[in-house]
């Protein structure tokens, strides 16, 4: 096993409809306006950018994002990433059957960590990253919603 390996699924349930969640997703640069965790994003061209995030635990994560597929008809936006992460993330956005005119975002992300501090921990530290990065997940859904409420 690759300890320095990660799948991640979080399902957001949002207080908008998915043309708009998606108008809002599909804005990375406006991210750390609603995402505490992501701390910085900075446009290359069109379709890349660096995004600098930090949760709880004492480090950073800095990657190049680089867009992949943004299908506005499906309700998909993929991104590839590299530097301290590399592989993809992408959100698919569709109505929540629970709540007419509410969108259900589902975030996938496959991932290989390369910083390499967290390499080096990677066997003891796993339990204690992937919290982190269900705290990060939990703070950029409440923050969306939020921020989607008030726009």
């Amino acid at each position: 096993m690759d300890w320095s390996h990660y799948r991640f699924r979080s399902l957001w349930p949002l207080p908008a409809s998915p043309a708009r969640v998606y108008e809002v997703l599909e804005q990375a640069e406006d991210y750390p306006r609603w995402w505490p965790q992501v701390r910085e994003v900075t446009k290359v061209d069109d379709i890349t950018g660096t995004i600098r995030i930090r949760a709880l635990l004492p480090y950073d994560l800095t990657f190049t994002a680089r867009e992949a597929r943004r299908d506005p008809v499906a309700g998909v936006l993929e991104i590839a990433m590299s530097g301290d992460l590399e592989g993809w993330a992408r959100w698919t956005l569709g109505a929540d059957s629970a709540d007419p005119g509410a969108t259900l975002a589902r975030y996938d992300q496959v991932v290989d960590v390369r910083k390499p501090l967290l390499r080096h921990l990677a066997v003891p530290g796993r339990p204690l990253f992937r919290a982190n990065h269900r705290l990060m997940m939990r703070a950029g859904r409440r923050g969306l919603a939020a921020y989607l409420e008030a726009v």
